[in-house]
């Protein structure tokens, strides 16, 4: 049976029509040293380049994704989550990494409420949870780096320091933020030149950044959880009247997970288990196994309805069902049962959308993948995200990076201190 790691965010359905026009093509650098695909080729090279010095996919990986927090500010950057996925060579084994951060402790419904505040806040600094970026790449570098630490953040560094030339479609996404920016002095000092988005091909560089990734070269995951850029994540809370508190970041870490996994078609697909959203991923795979083959083709009507329908039967289990499963039992596998799927697919009208699909019964669009091959087999998938353009709005004070919004995914129902989000990954 053949493998395939799929680590995905399903974002389609929330994507506005500027971004649907917008291309999203790959940009893929292939050497003899392994092949690097991101949707920056600036990204796509620096990863490349740490191939040729021997690097690992992993080192790759963390030297695109960094190059692509500078590239692509509003996707991802070190104030958002990371999940990885990683194919081991020479062990023969698929680990699975979750580097989404908790909330706040002081981050309590009753705080909130004093505030005036009815409904999760879907951006400012009451939507922030604890970055887990920084965190991830540390734990993924010490399990499967070869390179030297701070070697991986030169490309990234450069960049930031000296600018790079802003593309067309990160243009249209900076300029669809433009309103978000403008409510923040820190995000509108470092992200608005001029007082507007950079234009296209304009040259941008981000010195605050650069600083931040030396001090994490330099410093280790420590500068960002415990020393000099944390002290800037407190001071900037602080400031707008936030709850992150210093032990809130110092202690949080990484899990190391089991990839899920489904048979489908003759590939065995993995994901990765919750708080991501990867199991909604493998029930459409499942609910899709269901259906006949038809002449109509990948991309016919037919069968885009029926991908449809199967992504709006997983997604309303999704939201009915996920959780931070240190806190709730996640029903994974009965969600994953091929009963189930059947059960699911029978929902299925073929000539008929269904407009209100309903979670069955057991017993947004900024986020940025990439992938690294290296002349060893060894395979990273790693998905980054800001989980909003521009995430929360709040820029860290002289740090050049701001903080994401995924606490605007929680509700006011089930509060619990370091809990985590539903996440897009």
């Amino acid at each position: 049976m053949r493998s395939a790691i799929l680590l995905t965010s399903f974002v389609l359905l929330a994507m506005s029509v500027s971004a649907q026009e917008r291309s999203y093509g790959r940009s893929m650098v292939i050497n003899d040293h392994g092949i690097v695909a991101t949707s920056h080729v600036l990204a796509s090279q620096a990863g490349a380049q740490i191939l040729a010095r021997g690097g690992s996919a992993i080192d790759a990986a963390i030297a695109a994704n960094a190059v692509l927090g500078v590239t692509e500010p509003m996707m991802n950057g070190i104030g958002g989550d990371l999940f990885l996925i990683y194919w081991d060579a020479k062990s023969g084994k698929l680990y699975g990494l979750n580097a989404s951060g908790w909330a706040p402790r002081g981050l309590s419904i009753d705080f909130l409420k004093k505030q005036g505040i009815t409904a999760m806040p879907q951006d400012g600094i009451h939507s922030v949870t604890v970055p887990g970026t920084v965190e991830g790449w540390s734990q993924a570098h010490k399990r499967f780096g070869k390179l030297p630490w701070k070697e991986i953040f030169g490309p990234a560094i450069y960049y930031a320091e000296h600018g790079y030339p802003v593309p067309e479609f990160i243009h249209g996404y900076w300029a669809d933020s433009l309103d978000k920016l403008k409510q923040a002095s820190e995000a509108q000092r470092i992200y608005l030149p001029h007082g507007k988005p950079p234009e296209i091909g304009e040259m941008f560089s981000n010195p605050d950044l650069a600083k931040a990734l030396l001090l994490i070269a330099q410093k280790g995951r420590d500068a960002f959880y415990r020393g000099e850029i944390a002290q800037a994540i407190l001071k900037t809370s602080a400031a707008l009247w936030g709850t992150m508190q210093a032990d809130d970041l110092a202690e949080f870490s990484a899990e190391w997970v089991e990839p899920l996994s489904i048979d489908y078609r003759g590939w065995k697909v993995y994901e990765l288990p919750p708080n991501g959203q990867g199991m909604a991923a493998l029930e459409m795979l499942n609910i899709m196994a269901t259906q006949p083959p038809n002449n109509d083709g990948p991309q016919g009507a037919v069968e885009l309805h029926k991908k449809i329908e199967a992504m709006k039967l997983a997604y309303t289990d999704l939201y009915r069902y996920n959780a931070d499963p240190r806190f709730a039992k996640v029903p994974v596998k009965g969600l994953l049962a091929k009963d189930y799927a059947e059960q699911r697919a029978a929902l299925i009208n073929p000539d008929k959308a269904n407009c209100a699909p309903v979670n069955g019964n057991l017993a947004k669009s900024d986020t940025t993948y990439l992938a690294a091959v290296d002349k060893d087999g060894n395979i990273a998938s790693l998905i980054q995200s800001n989980y909003d353009s521009f995430g929360s709005g709040v820029a860290v004070l002289g740090m050049g990076f701001v903080l994401q919004d995924r606490g605007g995914l929680f509700t006011l129902a089930f509060p619990r201190s370091w809990k985590k989000t539903i996440s897009t990954a």
